[in-house]
């Protein structure tokens, strides 16, 4: 992990243990459901403000809490146009899959590039400290591989253009 993006993932780490504290919660408005609050806010008084964590303007997280559920919005650093066709790619093919990833929602909050959503159910079936756990790597995986691919990308385009470039050269 670089050492510029461990204290912006340990915050994160520590707000997601204190938000996750989430209790049963029916809802006040439609009869016999339990709905997440962070979703309808159907009841203002048990969603607090939202917290906004920023490493800098293009790289943030937003955590949402609530009641009964807790909503964690990820914009992934974008400082050009490939990271920012990376990340495009990356959000679309885990949002397309999002069924596999019980906390993952498939429609990221607007200006954001992927959202979880964690429930008090998510919670009675899996423990509270690999969810966590779980979101801090994603994030470490999504940004380790962001800049790999960007290398990678690189290294074709470089090659594929002195493939290109040699064509002339042997001509002459």
């Amino acid at each position: 992990m670089a050492h510029t993006l461990a204290p912006y993932l340990e915050v994160i780490r520590h707000t997601l243990n204190a938000a996750l504290c989430l209790r049963n919660y029916p809802s006040q408005v439609v009869e016999r459901q339990n709905r997440p609050e962070v979703e309808f806010k159907d009841t203002a008084a048990v969603v607090p403000r939202p917290l906004t964590i920023a490493r800098d303007e293009n790289e943030r997280c937003l955590i949402e809490p609530s009641v009964n559920s807790v909503r964690v919005s990820i914009k992934v650093r974008q400082s050009d146009d490939i990271e920012k066709m990376v990340i495009r790619k990356f959000a679309r093919f885990f949002t397309q899959r999002a069924e596999h990833f019980v906390i993952l929602r498939r429609k990221p909050v607007e200006g954001f590039d992927i959202s979880f959503l964690i429930t008090n159910t998510h919670l009675e079936e899996m423990v509270k400290e690999r969810i966590v756990d779980f979101i801090i790597e994603f994030m470490e995986d999504v940004d380790k591989e962001v800049k790999d691919l960007k290398i990678a990308l690189n290294t074709r385009l470089r090659a594929s253009a002195s493939a290109y470039m040699a064509q002339f050269s042997q001509r002459g």
